[in-house]
């Protein structure tokens, strides 16, 4: 079974996208067709940048380098839950992609995105071109959430019928994708 790492960007305290998170984690084990793992990126607590190194070569000093290096390349899918901060994509998302390089080649990722009117969508339009350079395929299927925070209740989100549908659609297509990206990883080069 293909692995999706379900990966909550935001790491501000009081953040809902952790909300939004386990909304979408939930869907994806449901879903069936991945084995679907939470990821908080708030848990890694990446620095900025703070490896001697340049991430291509694979020579980490840091604990949480390697911690994050492990999870990026268990995946074989991502879908990464994430807010708009200021017209763009947050500067946590930026790090976690630049801080390595190999793990994420030839894997596809999506969206579940949130914020205000824009519902998120122009930061993951921003976050597709970092993330092609790392060889990542972003789909064009996404979950966009406008006015998130009055969906939230209790610390828990509760999707209107058009964002599960979107869901669903989304991880069949993030399968599909997976499932054709797979060979390039295990191919010799």
């Amino acid at each position: 079974m293909l692995k999706l790492n379900v990966v909550v960007v935001s790491t501000r305290p009081e953040r809902v996208g952790l909300a939004v998170g386990q909304w979408f984690h939930r869907k994806a084990v449901a879903h069936g067709r991945f084995e679907a793992v939470f990821v908080d990126l708030q848990e890694f607590a990446l620095p900025l940048l703070d490896e001697p190194e340049h991430p291509k070569l694979r020579k980490y000093t840091k604990p949480h380098t390697h911690a994050w290096s492990r999870s990026v390349e268990s995946a074989d899918a991502f879908t990464l839950v994430t807010p708009e901060y200021n017209f763009g994509m947050p500067p946590t998302l930026l790090n976690a992609i630049d801080f390595v390089y190999t793990e994420w080649n030839y894997k596809p990722a999506s969206f579940v995105s949130y914020g205000g009117v824009s519902g998120g969508l122009r930061s993951t339009q921003m976050a597709k071109v970092p993330l092609t350079s790392v060889k990542v395929m972003p789909i064009f299927e996404q979950v966009a959430i406008p006015f998130v925070s009055k969906q939230i209740a209790d610390g828990t989100f509760t999707p209107t019928d058009s964002q599960d549908k979107a869901a669903s659609g989304m991880l069949d297509e993030l399968h599909r994708w997976a499932t054709a990206l797979k060979p390039m990883r295990t191919a010799d080069h």
